[in-house]
């Protein structure tokens, strides 16, 4: 039977600008099953990010639920929040954000050792993670010895470290050429299939939302 992995219900976002209310989300309502993958397509400024931010646990809605793992997340504590997003939800955003003085094995494992994993079984989780995004020659290398395409690897792999429910991404590939981006995301794609996890992708290239489950896009804070 089909699971639902997220609900956002009635969500709105506002935010208080001088003596000006700009209101970015407007009763957003859509569910992502599980093992779907959502394209999030719309303009710049339209709210993508901001959607996101909100779905991941990183801000709060002015109104509405958000309901994960069964559990309307608005009534939670932070700490509870918190808990629940390190273990439900990956992280891949436009610019790698890799932490520079550590490997790449070292990067991926950094998420699995907050969440308890010991040294040696998050070394072996992470060299397999890398070795399946085609890195198996760069383990060691730090980010700066890698290229623009292999940093985002590492950043996809580091969020698929803790086996998330659903992957949240930002522009994935926003950040490389034309030919890289369109390998990263068939990697990226792969190893989401292959897992079963849902995916919620934000992006600019139609070409890349065409390959994806379903698209909704957003346009002025609203779906359309």
């Amino acid at each position: 039977m089909t699971q639902t992995t997220l609900i956002l219900d009635s969500i709105t976002r506002t935010f208080e600008q001088a003596e000006e209310t700009l209101e970015i989300l407007k009763n957003i309502n859509f569910q992502i099953q599980s093992g779907e993958i959502v394209a999030l397509v719309g303009h710049s400024g339209a709210g993508k990010s901001t959607l996101l931010q909100i779905a991941g646990l990183l801000e709060p809605p002015t109104t509405g639920r958000v309901i994960m793992a069964g559990k309307d997340t608005v009534q939670l504590s932070d700490t509870e929040r918190t808990h629940l997003r390190n273990r439900y939800v990956g992280f891949v955003y436009q610019f790698h954000h890799l932490l520079p003085e550590f490997s790449a094995v070292e990067n991926v494992m950094v998420p699995q050792l907050i969440a308890n994993t010991s040294a040696a079984q998050a070394r072996l989780k992470a060299k397999d993670l890398l070795v399946k995004l085609g890195l198996s020659h760069r383990l060691e290398h730090r980010p700066k010895k890698l290229s623009g395409g292999e940093q985002q690897r590492v950043a996809i792999a580091r969020a698929l470290a803790n086996s998330p429910k659903i992957l949240l991404a930002d522009e994935p590939t926003g950040n490389l050429d034309y030919a890289t981006s369109d390998i990263v995301f068939g990697e990226m794609m792969q190893l989401v299939r292959e897992t079963g996890m849902s995916a919620l992708i934000a992006t600019h290239n139609s070409d890349l939302a065409k390959k994806m489950d379903r698209i909704i896009e957003i346009k002025a804070g609203q779906l359309v």
